[in-house]
């Protein structure tokens, strides 16, 4: 079985490039289709990868200001030898032309945010350039069409959290079966606290860390910040000494920076949110403004909810996590990490692509079959640890391609 992962862009190693890792571990002779591809941003593993890149690749210094391209570019990918296509999307990754006689399914991180629902925020960005507001407008109603359109190309649809799953209804009005992100949760560890609260995140304005580093800046509570971006030299205008940008740091540096601190704030409302797992994952609780992804991960016990993105709430919340803090326990709140390991993630995804081959045999030749191969124990009860698998019929392979 010839397998094509699409994967919106690889120019650096965030939580979906975590994904297509694991995509790459599921199916290793998996070829990958990119936009735009920098091999010194990405990881050992993808770049061992056959990688195809987009015509657009030579300009991805400017990649943003390429989005009224890429659907043509999208489109232009040859991909009538495979018989699987999985679409890694939070770009326009789906809209890749599938043949007849293929698979496509889509792993869904959310709908294209500055199309859908950050559209407006985007939108008032742009009012100080009044060139750059009135192109807006058309350019993002033709990219809304194409993308609702491009729906239909998708066999089945698999979103990383119960958040996304009902974004992908209210924008494209598909189902979705939630799949959750893996996490590499055996690579933290736990320390005793020091006096530090740490944010770990790309610097962007709907990740809302400006009122969180206003705040730390006023009460004088020490705050590290670990990521980078455009808004760097803003949030650097806000910080006061006790607040310190680390930028972008190496994954032993982060493993230390987690493990040691006193908590983990998340102060914007995430698609899924894989640095709380990360900070429970080090035995540490989450404060978190309670929406989006947060409402799934910062369960009963594990940190703090608070209700508003304001300066108000979020001290509120510090003030209550003073007074509670001694109550969290580190194997509890680690215990909270493990149902998003990859190895659940592998069982999950894996199961969910069983049923879809099942379900689509009535218009597909059925050339696979399901097997159950075992699980690593990732303390769930016996019977659920098991995994199912895509595995070629040889029977039926001896025929040779789809019809």
């Amino acid at each position: 079985m010839r397998v094509a992962l699409v994967h919106y862009w690889l120019l650096g190693n965030r939580g979906g490039e975590r994904v297509l890792e694991a995509m790459c571990r599921l199916f290793p002779e998996a070829e990958i289709f990119t936009l735009f591809y920098d091999p010194e941003s990405v990881s050992p593993l993808i770049r061992s990868k056959v990688v195809h890149a987009s015509a657009l690749n030579p300009f991805r210094r400017v990649y943003r200001s390429l989005l009224p391209l890429m659907p043509m570019a999208l489109e232009s990918f040859d991909l009538r030898s495979y018989d699987l296509i999985i679409s890694s999307e939070s770009g326009p990754a789906k809209g890749v032309i599938a043949p007849s006689t293929a698979r496509h399914v889509c792993y869904c991180h959310t709908p294209m945010r500055y199309l859908w629902e950050l559209y407006p925020a985007y939108r008032n960005e742009l009012r100080s350039s009044t060139l750059a507001s009135l192109m807006m407008a058309p350019i993002a109603s033709y990219l809304r069409t194409w993308d609702f359109s491009t729906a239909s190309r998708v066999g089945s649809f698999f979103a990383n959290s119960e958040n996304v799953r009902r974004r992908i209804w209210t924008t494209y009005r598909r189902q979705a079966r939630v799949v959750y992100p893996p996490v590499a949760i055996e690579t933290f560890y736990e320390k005793p606290a020091e006096d530090y609260f740490l944010m770990v995140s790309e610097m962007v304005a709907y990740k809302r860390l400006d009122y969180a580093i206003s705040l730390f800046s006023r009460n004088g509570r020490k705050l590290r910040v670990v990521g980078d971006g455009p808004e760097r030299s803003k949030l650097k205008r806000l910080a006061r000494p006790n607040v310190e940008l680390c930028g972008r740091v190496s994954a032993t540096e982060l493993q230390e920076l987690y493990a040691r601190c006193s908590a983990f704030v998340m102060p914007g409302e995430e698609d899924f949110g894989i640095a709380m797992v990360e900070a429970l994952a080090s035995g540490k609780p989450v404060i978190a403004l309670g929406r989006g992804g947060a409402l799934e991960i910062v369960t009963r016990g594990r940190g703090l909810l608070y209700a508003e993105p304001s300066e108000a709430s979020l001290d509120e919340a510090l003030h209550t996590f003073d007074q509670i803090r001694s109550s969290f326990e580190p194997s509890f709140l680690k215990s909270g990490a493990s149902a998003f390991s990859e190895s659940r993630f592998k069982y999950d995804f894996l199961r969910g692509l069983a049923a879809y081959w099942s379900q689509s045999r009535q218009w597909h030749e059925p050339t696979f079959s399901v097997q159950a191969v075992p699980l690593p124990h990732d303390g769930r009860p016996a019977p659920e640890r098991r995994v199912v698998a895509i595995r070629e019929s040889q029977d039926i392979a001896s025929r040779g391609p789809l019809a």
